[in-house]
């Protein structure tokens, strides 16, 4: 995949660390492809003094770490965040009128471990409203007309455009997944609970994924590494081609005839290389699947939402309102049963796993490539159910259809985060 502008995490890791380029002139590269096209792309929140501020930070950096052979893997290395984290020095706006000093909290544990393992804060990037579907201003880097997909707007097209080599996302239903395809990155979702989600702004507290962008694998693996808790780094090389299931039936079928059709092709590749892929009957009862996950997330969107929804209702845009008004006409039973369908609904991937001796689901990253316009972020349904059972996803990008990206997401075994990028590095 040829990238709009190339922001590799690990060759900038590794130009840093060789001294080939020296993180003041990073910055001054980054903050002069920001200046010059993201008056257009809109993918970070405007900030006044950003390069001062960022060399400023550094200067700190070098104070905290004055040994160059003890410095941390992403020192020097400015990252974006979605703006519904909380970020010391930064407002959080989540997209959202409301007023900015009720939204504020103790900073991300993930901004925070990003930040112990060297990164500086590039800026803030767009989100929809409170992480739903109302859009801000961020187009696609491969084709303005285009929209980058969403939640994850700011995020997914800051890297796309090579403004930085890793950016923060979140995910309920198909807010990273999505966006990457449509953008042409590297999507990452762990699996349910393995990075923290405290000091982020919750939409479902059953369904939030911390998860982020890259354009690199090598990349993700390490900050992967860095924010999901207790990885394991003493797991084995897995030295064979992966067995992959493709959920055959009415899930599938939610995707576009483009899609399918690019799907397919790549599966005739992959198989070309010497993979095995099974067809598997699978998700058939995904429109049940579908409604438990909408439910329990707006269900749990107004009670987070309770609150505020009273004081400024007239500050939220119509989407946001009617899921709020949605959620509180949903009855504890329904809400209950949605949350524990989570787990059974993984208990069966699993066992569907085991039987046709597959190690990793293989499926679309978007029902279509990115639509036309901003006005929408596109369709989630190719997500939706890995983010309900909470398992890992990757989405890859396999090139484009039409003139536009579209990406393959890769879902393992729930806490097995690891061997889903081990088993990546096989195919990618």
């Amino acid at each position: 995949m040829k990238f709009i502008s190339e922001c590799s995490l690990s060759e900038v890791i590794s130009q840093l660390q060789n001294k080939e380029l020296s993180p003041e002139k990073l910055i001054d590269k980054l903050c002069d492809k920001l200046e010059k096209w993201d008056t257009r792309i809109k993918a970070f929140l405007p900030e006044t003094n950003r390069r001062e501020r960022l060399h400023q930070e550094l200067k700190e950096l070098y104070h905290n770490f004055p040994d160059p052979n003890e410095r941390p893997i992403l020192f020097g290395i400015p990252i974006g965040v979605k703006d519904i984290f909380h970020v010391d020095g930064f407002e959080t706006k989540a997209g959202s009128l409301l007023p900015s000093e009720i939204l504020q909290g103790k900073e991300s544990v993930a901004v925070s471990k990003l930040k112990q393992a060297g990164a500086l804060i590039m800026g803030k990037t767009v989100t929809t409203e409170f992480a739903y579907f109302y859009p801000g201003a961020t187009c696609n880097p491969h084709n303005f007309d285009h929209t980058p997909g969403g939640s994850s707007s700011g995020s997914a097209a800051a890297v796309a455009a090579g403004f930085c080599p890793l950016t923060l996302g979140t995910q309920t239903i198909g807010s990273i997944s999505r966006p990457a395809s449509f953008c042409g990155i590297i999507g990452f979702k762990p699996s349910f609970g393995r990075i923290s989600t405290d000091g982020v702004i919750p939409f479902s507290r059953s369904a939030d994924h911390i998860g982020f962008f890259t354009q690199d694998l090598k990349g993700s693996n390490i900050v992967a590494s860095i924010l999901c808790d207790n990885w394991n780094t003493d797991l084995l090389e897995i030295d064979r081609k992966p067995i992959l299931g493709i959920p055959e039936g009415k899930y599938l079928q939610q995707a576009s005839l483009e899609i399918i059709t690019a799907f397919y092709n790549t599966v005739k590749k992959l198989e070309i290389e010497g993979f095995t892929i099974k067809s598997i009957p699978a998700l058939n009862n995904i429109n049940e699947i579908n409604e438990k996950h909408k439910l329990m997330n707006a269900a749990e969107f107004a009670k987070v939402h309770k609150i505020w929804f009273n004081n400024y209702k007239n500050k939220y845009h119509q989407a946001s309102i009617d899921l709020i008004e949605k959620g509180r006409s949903i009855q504890i039973e329904v809400l209950n049963n949605a949350i524990k369908g989570r787990i059974l609904f993984r208990e069966e991937l699993e066992q569907l796993q085991n039987v046709n001796e597959i190690d990793l689901w293989i499926s679309p990253s978007a029902v279509t490539t990115a639509p036309q316009g901003i006005d929408s972020t596109g369709d989630p349904a190719m997500n939706l159910p890995w983010t309900y059972a909470g398992v890992p996803t990757i989405s890859i990008p396999f090139g484009l259809s039409g003139k536009l990206p579209f990406g393959i997401q890769f879902t393992g075994n729930f806490n097995e985060d690891e061997t889903l990028f081990k088993l990546i590095k096989e195919i990618v």
